[in-house]
Order: structure tokens, then C-alpha cells, then sequence
């Protein structure tokens, strides 16, 4: 289970970066609705950010599968978030793999200024390949968390989304009813019958 880190007592705010990834149906969202909340019950100035091409559940929303959610800005480019932000301690950003490049370059300048910023997003799209930004964030992040789903077909702990539909497009939003969380093996053997 991830621990929350610790600061001592100092005069300046440390930021950090925190990594939540997965495939589908692990649950990334709903840790990121976890830690957020969290840090409002600590009375931090906390501030959600999600791609606007997300808009399954609700446009201003991150909706988790469980159907929690919290209120998000919806933004056209990373970049906009450096430009909307307002003296937040904390910064959850959902999605992330949906993002442009510049993301990293935000992620970073804002924990320069003192924001722990945490990032939930798939770190693979649906043929098993690192998914957008998420490799780089992973790779700068202080923490990474990777949680896993349930194999929908043998019942192993899943790390694969298996998109069930015959479309070529990296990003294709959808639900059970366009992707399966599945384990490396039926992933593999899944994509053997594409």
C-alpha cells in the first residue's frame, strides 16, 4: 500500500510527483479520488485537472468505475494547467496518458514551486506499448504506484487492456463494453485472434 510521505517542519513547501498506473478497471482513478480526499480532510488547496476529450461519465468530473467522483477542470493542453493553477498544494491530474508531451514539463515545474502533484493514467494503450507521457512520468516521479485488475477471463491479477473492438486508433474511450482488463497470457492469446 502506498505511505503517504512525511515532511518535517520547514519554512519552504517540498513537492513531489506520485504515479498511479494501470490498466483498466485496476482502479487508478479511485486511488486518485482517495489521495485527494485525503489531502482536503488535511485542509490542502487541492486542484483536478482532466483532458476535455474525457467526457464518459461527466464533463467537469473524474468519475471512477465505482462511480466516485470529484470535481475536475476539464483542459485542451497540459500547458493550461500551469496557466489555470492558483496557489494549490496538491494537483491531481487524471487520464494523464491522454495528454500531450508538455505534461512532464508541467509536472515538473509545479513541483519545483512546491505542489505534490499526483498522476493516474494507463501506462499501456491497447496493444501492450507504453501509453503517451506516462513512461517519462514514471520515470521523474518520487513514487509509482502500479495496481492491477482482474483478469476477465482467467481471473489472475491483470495488467493489459484488451480492447475488444476492431479499431486501429491509440486513443478510443470506452467501457466494458470496448475493453477488458486481462492478464499477460489471455491479453497475448487474445490478441493472437485479432
Amino acid at each position: 500500500m502506498f505511505l503517504e510521505p512525511r515532511l518535517k517542519n520547514t519554512s519552504h513547501k517540498k513537492g513531489w510527483i506520485e504515479v498511479v498506473c494501470g490498466s483498466m478497471f485496476s482502479g487508478k482513478t479511485e486511488e486518485l479520488i482517495r489521495r485527494i480526499n485525503r489531502a482536503r480532510i488535511a485542509n490542502l488547496k487541492v486542484e483536478i485537472y482532466k483532458p476535455a476529450i474525457d467526457i464518459r461519465y461527466h464533463d467537469t468530473e473524474v468519475v471512477s468505475h465505482n462511480s466516485n467522483s470529484v470535481h475536475a477542470i476539464p483542459v485542451e493542453s497540459s500547458l493550461n494547467i500551469l496557466l489555470i493553477s492558483k496557489d494549490a498544494d496538491v494537483i491531481g491530474i487524471d487520464e494523464a496518458q491522454f495528454f500531450d508531451g508538455e505534461l512532464i514539463y508541467v509536472c515538473e515545474t509545479l513541483a519545483q514551486k512546491g505542489v505534490r502533484v499526483i498522476i493516474a493514467g494507463l501506462d499501456m494503450d491497447y496493444l501492450g506499448k507504453p501509453f503517451g507521457p506516462m513512461p517519462a512520468l514514471m520515470a521523474i516521479a518520487e513514487y509509482v504506484t502500479k495496481v492491477n485488475a482482474i483478469c476477465m477471463v482467467c481471473g489472475d491479477l491483470a495488467t493489459h487492456s484488451f480492447r475488444k473492438t476492431a479499431n486501429s486508433q491509440q486513443v478510443m474511450l470506452g467501457e466494458k463494453d470496448t475493453y477488458e482488463a486481462r492478464c499477460r497470457h489471455c491479453f497475448n492469446e487474445g490478441r493472437k485472434h485479432q
